[in-house]
């Protein structure tokens, strides 16, 4: 039997810290906070294991998202890629109290020639990350070296509403996740999706939109209908990425009005990335910490 998880309502935090002065009123606050559950992804653990494989220290990465504060943990799909992922996965939620919010997922799905291999894997995917109790599915598309064709938005269009379909059978929700190669030449990429599913849901990175030449605020408030998910990352004012969100230049408070003017009601999670080389300061977990409690104090989450 599929372990029984506490719904979002359930593992809230209780309490919240006074937001700094300027960045949302307290009415804001009150009503916005409880509706967003913040949680963090494991992708700057995998960028230094082989092959990116966070398997072998998935117990450490549940047990660092407790220790900073971690409301959930969006995992990333090859780790729901062995047979006992289900189980592990689910004894590491139970242990660490630290709900499966939902995974990222990614594939080149422009190519005709990999559509089935794609859809092979979203159905293995949704499925065991349904019985985790997992309800988020953060979709990249693929990028190629040329802007896209028609022909290859397309093909992408015609995957994504086979993918959505899968997880409307298991109560998983697509969102589109960007990565800079969407967003690039005025969207192009991002935009052939939207003409072709005008109602998909969004969940951008607001980092890789600051990266693709997108201003994140402006981003907001021209999609609020859609946005339903975040990705929070930092960086300095030369573009190399903070150690922990609070360290960078990105003005979050002008992203914490827009989010509260919509207002935002989704999942936010927080993907921290170092540079190549990158040499810590402090433990990965010390900078999770520091991030949630940016987060908590500056978006008000």
């Amino acid at each position: 039997m599929s372990p029984k998880y506490p719904n979002r309502r359930e593992f809230l935090q209780s309490s919240l810290a006074v937001l700094a002065a300027g960045v949302v009123s307290r009415q804001a606050l009150a009503s916005n906070a409880a509706k967003v559950v913040v949680g963090a992804h494991p992708w700057v653990y995998a960028a230094t294991q082989p092959k990116t494989d966070i398997t072998p220290i998935l117990d450490t990465i549940f047990a660092d998202m407790q220790y900073a504060g971690m409301d959930g943990i969006e995992l990333m799909h090859t780790a729901l890629y062995p047979d006992d992922s289900v189980q592990r996965i689910g004894d590491l939620a139970q242990k660490h109290h630290l709900p499966v919010i939902g995974t990222s997922f990614g594939g080149e799905m422009w190519d005709r020639t990999k559509n089935a291999a794609v859809l092979e894997d979203a159905e293995r995917v949704i499925t065991r990350l349904a019985k985790l109790g997992g309800r988020t599915l953060g979709t990249s598309v693929g990028g190629t070296p040329a802007p896209k064709t028609p022909e290859q938005l397309d093909n992408q269009a015609d995957v994504l509403k086979k993918i959505m379909k899968i997880g409307d059978a298991h109560g998983v929700v697509l969102n589109l996740h960007n990565h800079t190669y969407e967003v690039e030449n005025g969207m192009h990429d991002l935009k052939g999706t939207l003409e072709r599913i005008p109602d998909v849901k969004l969940g951008p990175d607001l980092n890789w939109l600051v990266r693709g030449g997108v201003n994140p605020v402006e981003f907001i408030e021209k999609y609020k209908s859609q946005i339903v998910f975040l990705h929070l990352r930092d960086q300095k004012a030369d573009g190399v990425w903070s150690e922990a969100m609070g360290e960078g230049d990105t003005d979050y408070a002008a992203i914490a009005r827009a989010l509260h003017a919509i207002p935002f009601r989704g999942d936010a999670v927080i993907e921290l990335a170092h540079p190549g080389g990158f040499k810590l300061t402090r433990p990965l977990r010390e900078s999770l910490k520091m991030s949630r409690e940016f987060v908590r104090k500056t978006l008000g989450y």
